[in-house]
């Protein structure tokens, strides 16, 4: 297919996630999909990516993902976006905490000559995620110094 046909299929990933439509999935993804990258407790094939969409809407039922960047070739499509959303429910064992989110990601798809995703590498912030709901600390920005740092005997790289 072409990249055209790849980017449409593409879109019509991210609005059956965003209208919370997600068995159907299936109609966008070869029945082997192989995700470099999955979740944890990410399962194979569309079937995976269903539960995953399904369990992260319980915890965020107002999510969305609005793509920022697109670029694609004929067999690929790369995208950056930003997830948002209020957590409401249990997140990888964190209470709900009603706080709300707002991460970046990355997401290579491959597409097979029907225009459907046969592989995915990606990742969305999930420390962001965490650090946004309370769960973990926030890191301090790079600019500060290290909380360690060598002696000055050490010397220069």
């Amino acid at each position: 297919m072409s990249k055209e046909a790849n980017i449409a299929t593409q879109k019509k990933m991210g609005d059956i996630i965003n209208s919370y439509r997600f068995e159907d999935l299936h109609q966008v993804m070869t029945p082997g999909v192989k995700d470099h990258d999955p979740a944890d407790d990410q399962g194979p094939g569309p079937d995976g990516f269903v539960q995953w969409f399904t369990q992260f809407h319980s915890a965020f039922p107002d999510f969305k993902i609005a793509v920022e960047h697109l670029v694609a070739d004929e067999d690929n499509v790369a995208s950056a976006y930003t997830i948002t959303g209020t957590q409401q429910g249990p997140f990888n064992g964190i209470p709900p905490t009603g706080k709300k989110i707002k991460v970046r990601g990355m997401q290579i798809s491959k597409f097979d000559s029907n225009a459907k995703i046969e592989e995915r590498w990606g990742a969305s912030h999930e420390i962001g995620i965490l650090q946004q709901i309370g769960a973990i600390k926030p890191v301090p920005h790079l600019d500060m110094p290290p909380a360690i740092s060598a002696p000055t005997s050490a010397g220069t790289i």
